[in-house]
């Protein structure tokens, strides 16, 4: 990371937008059948130690406020909203507290299943010295229908995944070259600074006897 204050203000909004970005899950469940609601929140250095909580949030289509519908944190889900007691199920990361993928999966999906979904992912990353906290969400809209049907929009949402990851990736590596130039560019100066440094000259006067 670059030892100063622009490199490091660029690098955590490079991190914020990672972070928000998420794979688009479908926008259409088909009836009686199982469905998943995808959310992704990446962390951009994977050595850094992290924990995570995500919670889901639904509001049906004749609803005016959300409700808590599922919590996962600790490894441990728990379903809150008893319309969907015993038909969902945590289809996210296992076996850590480092969540980054906070999926859930509707068993037996029913028209009363449409509405909106909101995913919220709260991490902690853990430095040697402090904790930045970091909160992302998504919101996704369902609807159920009695077949599946896939439209533009959702064809043009996958396109526009790839080229925003592609595009990310790429503004990633030129902060690195940025970073690598100025650590460089530091170290010769140092460099000079001691090249240059005068060594001084003892004069020493010896008595003649």
């Amino acid at each position: 990371m670059c030892h100063d204050n622009d490199g490091i203000y660029r690098v955590k909004l490079l991190y914020m937008i990672l972070v928000q970005l998420a794979v688009d899950s479908d926008t259409e469940a088909v009836a009686n059948q199982g469905f998943k609601l995808g959310c992704i929140s990446c962390k951009m250095r994977g050595e850094v130690p992290a924990t995570a909580a995500v919670n889901w949030y639904f509001k049906a289509s004749d609803d005016d406020e959300f409700s808590h519908l599922y919590s996962y944190e600790d490894l441990i889900g728990d379903v809150i909203d008893p319309r969907f007691y015993e038909r969902l199920d945590w289809n996210g990361s296992k076996q850590t507290k480092d969540l980054q993928d906070g999926s859930i999966y509707i068993l037996n999906v029913t028209y009363n299943d449409t509405g909106t979904y909101q995913c919220r992912f709260n991490r902690v990353l853990m430095y040697p010295n402090y904790e930045f906290q970091t909160n992302a969400s998504k919101t996704i809209i369902i609807n159920v229908v009695p077949r599946l049907t896939r439209g533009m929009a959702s064809i043009f949402s996958e396109v526009m995944m790839y080229v925003s990851i592609i595009g990310l990736q790429f503004w990633l590596v030129v902060e690195m070259v940025y970073c690598y130039r100025k650590i460089a560019a530091a170290g010769e100066e140092a460099l000079r600074e001691t090249c240059s440094f005068p060594v001084p000259v003892l004069h020493l006067q010896i008595p003649l006897s």
